[in-house]
């Protein structure tokens, strides 16, 4: 996404150009409608004093008009002249707005704050909301293409100036509105009634249905105008679970329960609150503290909170994975930097053993204080509630908006991102020129899976089906970003457009409009030839993940955004996303050991991408492509490290990416998901450190060091990739060597890693001869390789193979055996036969080693290993066995022992 682009755009063409991000909300857009109009003065008398308005306990809400526009003035509230040179807000309108709350107002409402909204009278245009504090820091905004324009002043108190730029306007006025909710609270019980897992419920006017569906989900709705329904709009649900109709009620005295299959909901009669317990009706999964309460533009759910309770999810949250004590906010939200929620999405999970998905295209914030209060901007709770460990909950969620899609083998190749036509940032060039890039990569021996080619406003293309066929000769495939719409896609495919990248441009207003473009690009690829299509985002909702990459924008350079970057990518695994990423190094400046460092972290990331085009130096400030060759050693040589090892381990994280279409669970994640009984995996040094898959732990370097300390192992033996030293945890490391080619990589002892050959720069050129597996023996293990053609949907109908392979290490001088089973399925290019390479990381060399039923040759040392067809040696130097079979058929499983 390119919102500052230092350049001149024909406004035709300039959508959400040159100005900060953009979230859309509707909040309180039905109530502010009967507000009260102050009469605000318009005359140049009044020349530096905008008009104003109060909200107290005896004006609760106030209304300015503002002029009419002939067109659009300023792209942002920054290009907004003083109020003294612009009397009569002929460039941008001014409101002051003063908040003097009752005591008490913001402890617990459901809206949090006061909703301000502009609301003009032709809302095909645009006007864009921003608002100040009395100190000049912005507080709140509303710039997308909402109609009303709304957002919330959290917890306001005291005076602020609302700020209104007429973006893209023709003849157009608006006007504003702003008021203090007042909160109301269900009552007493008065109907329940039900069976076969559907109950009606009632309190007064406030109507409720509780839901028992497959997998003892719960889904439990409420709206005090007695409409239940499902939001307008719609499509985040892909498949709605089937009813689970054996239930039965019965009457407590105090309340009324309900009995599925595992849970028990309470229904309490004075007041009505509900609680979710366990089938023996004495633990609690949940349980309110407080009746549900709501006002005229929001509805919140207050639940008491366990001693040791912690909390996850919310999709992307920049800078946190873990919130007790902590105020998420979910939302359409474009602040790329830490604690904005661009990606959110209005689903969390509870150690306590279950997970909450809220229905609803609207903004949310979830406190999750003393009392976890959740609420959205809306009259109304619609809650899908699904219990078990986190795992099992983030299968269950994603099972209802869509699982992870299977990315196709290029996608988890590095991608490359830049304008070619019409880039004024590095003077005219041509479409074409993106094959020398391309050809950049090949010289320096550094894989490449895809590149944009036409990254940036303004910038079209050309030559499209000539530079899709020079990038395939280079073993890349071309992607197109488009910032409007997708018109030409049946040509652009037919062009060899496989990947798109989608920006703010267009799914700014994120949430069902994010889910169409990402379901319409999706499918452009897929209607348009026989690929996996392959689609990126930046500004989404609750179901993206089943369409789309989602990565954290335009982000800046610094030692602190690599910091905030590790927690971010790992919480998101939390709600169901697999694919979250954000740019290496940065998009508008360059620093050659910051971007050395975050790319060798970023290598253990399923998908990346570098911005080119956009950069100048951090120290000249002359500009700067970012390609990873292109400053020179020993940059080079480190970053074409890291970027091979990323792909030997393509097979890895291929698995991970199958895997993730069944579980919901991606391969980053929080140490927390792969030890939940450590309770130090929520502390501070393991916030900053994360896990690719069960195996590798991942401890990025984010300060100007050659020292990490505080890297935390939780229990088990653990293996410094790089110099084979063993860890037993759980413990604390500091002062570990970590000069700038090396990255803190441990692997978990038991693993069983697959690998392509050394030396793979690309999947198509890869040695399908030859497969290695690296091994870290430890009793019993087992993994499971999965394999298909990678890029082709013939998987999805079974075209595949898997591959079992045990490691058995009993210790005690007794033989460690490494038994590899039958690769069992076919698919298109599937190797009939292939030879094995195997690093086997014991304590002791073997004497012997036998692999398919003869003893393999003993070799002197690595040169000797490296010229022989197969054979064994271990390396004095690290302990590592090196084994390589001969070729063996892979309808066919063998065993190899270290004797």
């Amino acid at each position: 996404m390119r919102i500052f682009r230092n350049r001149l755009i024909p406004r035709s063409r300039r959508i959400f150009r040159n100005r900060p991000g953009r979230p859309a909300t509707a909040a309180g857009a039905a109530a502010v409608l009967a507000l009260t109009l102050l009469t605000v003065p318009a005359s140049s008398a009044q020349a530096a004093t905008p008009p104003s308005g109060v909200l107290d306990s005896a004006s609760k809400s106030v209304s300015w008009k503002s002029p009419v526009y002939p067109q659009g003035t300023v792209g942002s509230p920054d290009k907004c002249p003083a109020a003294a040179d612009d009397p009569d807000n002929a460039v941008c309108d001014r409101f002051d707005l003063t908040v003097n709350p009752p005591a008490g107002q913001w402890d617990d409402n459901p809206e949090g704050g006061v909703p301000v909204s502009i609301q003009w009278e032709t809302p095909t245009d645009d006007f864009d909301m921003y608002i100040y504090d009395s100190a000049g820091k912005k507080v709140a905004e509303s710039a997308g293409t909402a109609d009303p324009e709304a957002t919330v002043i959290p917890k306001a108190s005291g005076t602020y100036h609302v700020v209104v730029v007429p973006y893209d306007v023709h003849n157009n006025s608006f006007t504003g509105k702003a008021y203090l909710p007042e909160a109301t609270d269900a009552g007493n019980l008065t109907g329940f009634s039900g069976s076969h897992g559907t109950y009606e419920i009632a309190a007064g006017a406030l109507k409720a249905r509780a839901d028992f569906l497959a997998d003892d989900a719960l889904r439990l709705q409420a709206s005090p105008d007695g409409v239940l329904a499902d939001p307008p709009g719609s499509h985040m649900i892909r498949t709605q679970p089937a009813a689970q109709r054996h239930t039965s009620s019965f009457d407590a005295g105090t309340y009324y329960g309900i009995r599925s299959k595992d849970t028990v909901l309470r229904v309490y009669k004075k007041p009505l609150r509900f609680g979710l317990y366990k089938a023996d009706n004495r633990t609690p999964v949940w349980q309110e503290d407080a009746p549900l309460r709501w006002t005229s533009g929001g509805m919140r759910q207050s639940l008491g909170r366990g001693a040791t309770e912690q909390f996850f999810g919310g999709g992307e949250q920049n800078g946190s994975f873990s919130h007790r004590d902590q105020v998420m906010n979910v939302g359409n939200n474009t602040n790329w930097n830490e604690g904005g929620f661009n990606n959110s999405q209005p689903f969390y999970l509870s150690t306590a053993g279950y997970g909450v998905f809220r229905n609803t295209m609207t903004p949310g914030v979830y406190d999750f204080g003393p009392h976890v209060r959740t609420g959205q901007q809306e009259r109304r709770l619609d809650a899908y509630y699904f219990t078990g460990d986190t795992k099992k909950v983030i299968g269950k969620y994603t099972s209802l908006v869509g699982k992870p899609f299977m990315p196709p083998v290029y996608g988890l190749e590095p991608g490359d991102s830049d304008c070619y036509l019409h880039n004024a940032n590095r003077g005219e060039r041509h479409t074409l020129d993106a094959l020398k890039v391309s050809d950049g990569y090949v010289q320096n021996q550094m894989p490449l899976g895809w590149m944009l080619v036409n990254d940036g406003y303004g910038c079209g293309y050309e030559n499209l089906p000539e530079t899709g066929a020079g990038l395939n000769k280079n073993n890349a495939q071309l992607g197109l970003w488009t910032q409007d719409g997708l018109p030409n896609q049946a040509d652009e495919a037919k062009a060899g457009v496989r990947v798109r990248k989608l920006d703010v441009a267009w799914v700014g207003g994120g949430y069902g409009m994010a889910l169409d473009a990402c379901d319409e690009a999706k499918a452009g690829i897929e209607d348009n030839s026989d690929a996996r299509g392959f689609v990126w985002m930046p500004v989404s909702w609750a179901g993206a993940q089943r369409c789309s990459v989602l990565w954290s924008g335009d982000q800046s350079l610094s030692w602190d955004y690599i910091r905030w970057q590790i927690p971010t990518y790992a919480g998101a695994t939390l709600s169901g996303i697999a694919y979250n990423t954000g740019d290496v190094g940065s998009i508008y400046r360059h620093d050659a050991k910051m971007y050395a460092r975050d790319l060798q972290w970023k290598a253990f990331l399923p998908t990346i991408m570098t911005m080119d085009g956009w950069s100048s130096d951090i120290t000249t400030k002359k500009p700067i492509d970012q390609q990873p060759w292109l400053d020179g050693e020993p940059y080079t040589s480190i970053n074409r490290k890291y970027l091979q090892l990323k792909e030997r381990l393509l097979p890895y994280m291929y698995t991970l990416s199958k895997d993730a279409t069944k579980t919901g669970v991606g391969a980053v994640r929080p140490l927390s998901l792969e030890y939940p009984d450590d309770p130090a995996t929520l502390g501070a040094d393991a916030k900053y450190e994360f896990m690719s898959g069960p195996d590798f732990l991942v401890a990025p370097v984010y300060s100007d060091t050659s020292v990490r300390n505080g890297i935390y192992l939780p229990k088990g033996t653990w293996t410094d990739y790089w110099t084979g030293k063993t860890y037993q945890g759980p413990t604390t490391v500091d002062n570990y060597a970590a000069p700038l080619d090396t990255l803190p990589l441990f692997v978990k002892s038991g693993a069983i890693v697959p690998m392509w050959p050394k030396g793979t720069t690309s999947w198509q050129t890869r040695d399908k001869g030859e497969l290695d597996y690296d091994i870290y023996p430890q009793g019993t293990t087992k993994y499971t390789l999965y394999e298909d053609d990678g890029v082709t949907r013939k998987y999805a109908k079974g075209s595949s193979a898997t591959q079992q392979v045990e490691v058995r290490a009993p210790g005690h001088g007794r033989a460690t055996v490494i038994k590899v089973g039958a690769s069992v399925g076919r698919y298109d290019g599937k190797a009939a036969s292939r030879s094995y390479g195997f690093t086997v990381h014991a304590k002791t060399a073997p004497k012997q080693v036998v692999a398919a039923g003869g003893k393999l040759p003993h070799l002197a040392d690595a040169k000797a290993f490296d010229a022989a067809a197969s054979g064994w040696y271990t390396d004095p130097a690290t302990g590592v066995t090196h084994i390589r079979t001969r070729s063996l058929s892979t309808d066919h499983g063998f065993s190899v022992e270290l004797r």
